[in-house]
C-alpha cells in the first residue's frame, strides 16, 4: 500500500501517453511529506496501475467524451491535512498532465481516496521494501 488505480476510457489511448501519467503520479506520491517531514508513503510499497475500460457510457453519450478515474487506496493512520494536500497534489499532477487535451475533448477527471480502516487481511509477499529500508 499504497495503491493508485486509474481507470479511463480508452478513446484517450492515442493522444496521451498513460505510462508517463502512472511514473508522474507515483513520483508525486513519493515526493509526500507529512507535518514530522517524514515520507507519506513507503516507496516499495508505492504502485499506480491504469487500464483502460472494456466497456464504457459517459454521459448522454451524444459525443465522445472521455473519462479518468484515479483511486487512492492507502492504510488508516494519516491526519486530514496529509490526505487533503496528497489529493490536491494528486490532481494537481493529473491536471498538468490532461491539460493538453482540455482545449481539444470533452474530458472528466475525478480522484477520490479511500481509506483501508476495518481490513480484514492484508497478506503481503515482496522483496522490493530491503531495497528502499536499508
Amino acid at each position: 500500500m499504497p495503491h493508485l488505480v486509474i481507470l479511463y476510457t480508452p478513446n484517450l489511448e492515442t493522444q496521451t501517453d498513460m505510462s508517463i501519467l502512472c511514473r508522474t503520479l507515483a513520483d508525486t506520491m513519493l515526493a509526500q511529506r507529512d507535518e514530522a517531514g517524514k515520507q507519506v508513503f513507503p516507496t516499495g510499497g508505492t504502485r499506480v496501475l491504469a487500464y483502460p475500460a472494456a466497456h464504457y457510457a459517459v454521459a448522454d453519450g451524444h459525443a465522445d467524451y472521455a473519462f479518468v478515474y484515479l483511486n487512492l487506496r492507502m492504510a488508516a493512520g494519516r491526519s486530514g491535512a496529509v490526505k487533503t494536500t496528497v489529493g490536491d497534489a494528486l490532481l494537481a499532477s493529473a491536471k498538468e498532465h490532461f491539460d493538453p487535451l482540455f482545449p481539444k475533448r470533452l474530458l472528466g477527471v475525478t480522484l477520490q481516496i479511500d481509506e483501508a480502516p476495518g481490513q480484514v487481511y492484508d497478506g503481503k509477499h515482496n522483496n522490493l521494501h530491503p531495497l528502499f529500508n536499508p
